[in-house]
């Protein structure tokens, strides 16, 4: 731990009523390492008397040490007292080449020299014009027009009106309705709620949102249609044709993370769903929206999931992975046909924006993150990481409460049960998942749940031996469960 002085330090030690010690950088090794513990408390105090963490019962986290993250190189995270913590979930599933990326701190410096921030509301920026030539040329074929907003929900936000006043310009204006998967995840701003899946996250705000039609998620674990993996033949797709020979004429688009979905548990599709929905939308002319904010930019091995089915989507979600997890940057792919339904009088206008979009810092750091993946092959160089992934997980189906692993890319759900032979979950009020998670912790990786089911997804910059430390520990977590309290079982 570098105990140097701290340009926070003055307001910290006033706080503490340390009159004796001036703010010169001078103080001595062992005066910073006491103000150094005393700082650590007090932010711990302030953390919990004042910050409301997301998707987190605060009740629970009063009575919890907080983990308060200082600095961070690599995957390594490092906390205040100096302790360190593999990034085991990329720092919310968006740091893809590790922290402190050399690369991308030079060039959102060098962008600071420039500019940080100017409207795009009747102005550019040349970062900007620059990205979004880039993420044309990379995305798949069609997706010509860039719209950028800030997040993953605002992509969507962006997606689902744009869907929707398309088809109000085509002369269709009874289409106003989505389709979505259950299970689904898209955001939570109210319009990526209104097209989420998950009832724990979204059932509460059900009276705010528009009626959305869910379809069954192809779920082969847990299947909704109680079908057999080997043999139903995606039998979810043809439950989706009855949604949309039902729905299509009030219908604008369907919304679907391809390939993956993330926060419903990392449910993996089996090959050809995805396809399979490009299909339908386009016979029943429906427009597809991709939701690639977490799936995008080499997650899953390749550069976007809709790559894997060759699918095109008519709308696309980009962001997290968009330049590393630096800063909020999220852009809307669309095509531009789309596009075209927009041109015209003022009536026709995308009346949307957001104060930050096509931030130059942002965008000049996914300028950076695009130039690794060119230069530096990454996403050659993650094929055998994803090999040893894949092995590596295997071992974990020998242990007892391993129930299923879904995994693709540098992406995996370990999911977590009571019974493996009967799929028997664990009660909610065990916290199983969250104790596995805190015993990693405890042994040097940092790590989030969704329930039971334990999330892997490392930086893609993560070496063979990081991985391998990071699933070993991973695997300790999980055993310990074999001899846990009676309570679980």
């Amino acid at each position: 731990m570098d105990w140097t002085y701290n340009s926070v330090a003055p307001c910290l030690l006033r706080e503490m009523g340390a009159t004796g010690l001036k703010p010169c950088g001078t103080l001595h090794r062992t005066c910073m390492k006491k103000t150094k513990t005393k700082d650590s408390h007090l932010l711990e105090e302030w953390d919990k008397a004042h910050l409301w963490h997301p998707f987190t019962q605060m009740k629970d986290f009063q009575a919890e040490k907080p983990i308060i993250i200082e600095e961070a190189e690599g995957v390594i995270l490092r906390d205040i007292y100096g302790s360190e913590y593999i990034d085991g979930v990329s720092s919310m599933w968006c740091n893809i080449h590790g922290h402190r990326n050399r690369h991308i701190d030079q060039a959102v410096k060098a962008q600071l020299d420039k500019v940080a921030h100017s409207t795009m509301l009747g102005l550019s920026n040349v970062p900007a014009i620059r990205l979004a030539k880039r993420l044309v040329e990379i995305t798949p074929k069609g997706l010509n027009k860039v719209f950028y907003s800030d997040n993953g929900s605002t992509a969507v936000e962006v997606a689902l009106k744009m869907s929707f006043q398309y088809w109000l310009q085509m002369g269709l204006p009874e289409k106003q309705r989505f389709i979505a998967l259950e299970h689904g995840y898209h955001g939570d701003t109210l319009g990526a709620v209104g097209v989420g899946g998950i009832k724990s996250f979204h059932e509460l705000h059900k009276p705010l949102l528009f009626n959305t039609a869910l379809a069954p998620s192809p779920h082969c674990y847990r299947c909704p249609l109680h079908k057999d993996k080997e043999t139903c033949k995606l039998a979810c797709l043809e439950k989706l044709e009855e949604i949309l020979k039902k729905n299509c004429r009030e219908t604008a688009a369907l919304i679907m993370e391809p390939l993956v979905q993330g926060a419903g548990g990392m449910i993996v599709h089996p090959p050809g769903f995805l396809k399979g929905v490009r299909e339908l939308c386009s016979k029943y002319d429906v427009l597809l929206i991709a939701d690639e904010v977490m799936t995008g930019f080499g997650r899953t091995g390749r550069m976007f999931a809709c790559e894997h089915e060759d699918v095109v989507p008519d709308i696309m979600c980009l962001s997290k992975g968009i330049n590393g997890g630096y800063m909020p940057l999220a852009a809307t792919l669309t095509t531009d046909k789309i596009y075209s339904a927009f041109l015209g009088d003022r009536g026709k206008t995308f009346y949307h924006g957001h104060t930050y979009t096509g931030h130059p810092l942002g965008c000049a750091a996914a300028l950076a993150s695009l130039d690794l993946f060119e230069n530096e092959g990454v996403l050659e160089k993650l094929q055998p990481k994803i090999r040893l992934f894949n092995e590596s997980l295997n071992r974990f189906h020998e242990l007892k409460h391993v129930g299923d692993i879904r995994h693709i890319g540098l992406i995996a759900g370990i999911e977590l049960v009571r019974d493996k032979k009967a799929k028997e979950e664990f009660h909610p009020g065990n916290r199983v998942g969250q104790e596995v998670v805190l015993e990693a912790r405890s042994r040097g990786v940092f790590l989030r749940p969704l329930g039971d089911v334990i999330v892997i997804m490392p930086p893609l910059s993560i070496t063979a031996d990081e991985l391998t430390r990071l699933l070993e520990i991973i695997y300790e977590s999980i055993r310990g469960l074999e001899s846990a309290r009676e309570q679980y079982f």
